[in-house]
């Protein structure tokens, strides 16, 4: 018989930042986006800059996510990341300003500038971004706190 739920795990270097029984899972593959269901077949995969999704129910939750690995089995999904963080801890303005202050050094750049480790931050920031605006709509204009990286049914695809 086949699993009803896929118990997700999300590990970075510093911490386990989730351990939850959920319904369904999308990571940020390197060749894209991945979805996984319970009773996917087992496989590991690489992780790329993007956003990982989950669903409760009818609650949808996010995570910003940079590069990692994914172990998927028929039961679980754990996620080791490099770097990772909730939807609701992102802080919208910092994110906004780190992308500006990107954006400029790309302008500017000379003969010696990272273009790809500073492409990689762009879309970090990119990502953070989205998420954060994400929350925001959801908690609605001038509302603070709450939310927990939820995002209603309606709002998936945005």
């Amino acid at each position: 018989m086949l699993p009803t739920k896929l118990h997700l795990e999300i590990v970075t270097p510093e911490k386990r930042l989730l351990s939850e029984s959920v319904d369904e899972v999308v990571l940020p593959g390197r060749e894209g986006y991945l979805g996984v269901l319970p009773g996917h077949a087992p496989l590991l995969t690489s992780l790329a800059i993007g956003r990982v999704e989950y669903r409760k129910g009818a609650e949808t939750h996010y995570f910003a996510l940079a590069w990692g690995f994914a172990e998927v089995l028929p039961e679980k999904v754990t996620i080791l990341a490099e770097v990772a963080e909730g939807a609701e801890e992102i802080d919208l303005d910092r994110a906004k300003k780190k992308k500006e202050e990107i954006e400029r050094a790309m302008k500017e750049a000379g003969s010696d500038f990272d273009f790809a480790k500073a492409q990689a931050s762009l879309q970090k920031a990119i990502v953070r971004i989205e998420l954060a605006d994400l929350q925001i709509r959801q908690r609605g204009p001038g509302r603070k706190g709450g939310g927990g990286g939820k995002v209603p049914p309606a709002d998936r695809g945005a």
